[in-house]
């Protein structure tokens, strides 16, 4: 591109992009650079813009931004019903796009995402933090290197209390626990068992609260996966806070305790063939300046990044069959994956954490 850093618009301004993406970039110096912002809250723009000393521009102006040669790229954190329609626009205007997981509503939306950023040859990148993080990535290389036998098993729990009006459980806004935090379990065994699955089994209920009548409370799959392995997790928004995962071999296993999180301390409990276990505490890291700054990284030396749309691709392409598991009572067997790279230590990035600021017209999910 023959240019030193990529210049980002973040496009919208709700608990995750206030409490984690903007401040990151405070880390992603080296390659990245915050330009703009875009929110259809005229009081976040003023706010947030001021914050960060950055142009805060309306939904509606959102072309307008992507054709005044002021950005590169945008880092969408809309919900997630939005993320294609904003994914093609940018594509239109050759624009570069890392979008929050889910990628999309559904695997057709993705498809579409793919095959518009491929046309019009920008990069496309789904926002994978875990990817990058120290904890994971050990994990990964533990189970690659032998260190509890044969992985066979991978089984999870990802719950926590989702308050009501929160767009999480917005069926519209394609809301749900599976898609906003099942996603992360369904990964965490595809990186894991480093393979993918070929069948899919689950169930959704819900206790009868007014706040779940466009979405399930829960739901616990399944995944059947080559060589004989399962891996099973249960994602729930009306539950205590609890994430955490833990995969069984022949010869010892690996338990991660709030594996999921970015907020706090990541512990690893690793236990030998000889029933002796090896605690290892992963501190509180900034997560999503590493993902911006690789991504950065790709754009200007013209790389593909993993994890890309591919990788967006294969879960939504697992949680549409969940859906329709739950929805039928029957297995669903899943079509061949395309073949990609998966995450590696290679990739870890370490990063000092990032406070953020008063939230302005947002709250947490949970209230």
């Amino acid at each position: 591109m023959g240019q030193k850093n990529v210049r980002y618009a973040v496009v919208g301004t709700g608990w995750f992009a206030q409490e984690a993406i903007l401040p990151a970039f405070q880390n992603a110096t080296e390659y990245s650079k915050l330009a703009a912002i875009v929110s259809g809250d005229p009081v976040k723009r003023n706010e947030v813009g001021e914050r960060y000393g950055v142009p805060a521009y309306g939904y509606e102006q959102y072309d307008d931004l992507l054709e005044s040669g002021r950005v590169d790229a945008v880092y969408i954190a809309l919900p997630n019903a939005m993320h294609k329609e904003y994914t093609l626009r940018a594509a239109k205007h050759k624009i570069h796009v890392l979008t929050e997981k889910p990628m999309a509503a559904n695997a057709a939306e993705c498809r579409e995402m793919i095959a518009a950023c491929n046309d019009a040859g920008v990069k496309l990148m789904v926002a994978y933090r875990l990817h990058f993080e120290s904890g994971n990535l050990t994990a990964i290389d533990h189970i690659k290197n032998g260190k509890i036998g044969e992985p066979r098993l991978f089984s999870s729990v990802f719950t926590q209390e989702i308050q009501e009006g929160n767009t999480r459980l917005d069926a519209g806004l394609a809301g749900s626990p599976l898609m906003d935090i099942g996603i992360y379990c369904i990964n965490a065994a595809r990186y894991l068992f480093q393979d993918d699955p070929l069948e899919v089994t689950a169930f959704a209920v819900s206790n009868g609260e007014v706040k779940f009548r466009e979405v399930p409370e829960m739901v616990t799959a399944v995944l059947r996966f080559p060589k004989a392995r399962l891996a099973s997790f249960t994602c729930g928004f009306g539950e205590a806070r609890v994430s955490e995962y833990r995969v069984v071999g022949t010869a010892g296993d690996l338990r991660m305790q709030t594996g999921y999180t970015f907020r706090g301390a990541i512990q690893m409990h690793l236990t030998d063939e000889k029933g002796e276990t090896r605690t290892t505490e992963f501190g509180e890291r900034d997560q999503v300046g590493p993902e911006i700054e690789y991504f950065s990284e790709c754009v200007l030396r013209n790389r593909e990044p993993e994890p890309n749309g591919l990788e967006g691709l294969a879960d939504l392409i697992i949680i549409d069959a969940i859906n329709e598991a739950c929805a039928t009572g029957r297995s669903v067997r899943l079509p061949p994956f395309a073949q990609k790279p998966r995450p590696s230590l290679a990739q870890e990035y370490k990063m000092q954490k990032v406070s953020a600021p008063g939230l302005v017209n947002a709250a947490s999910p949970g209230g």
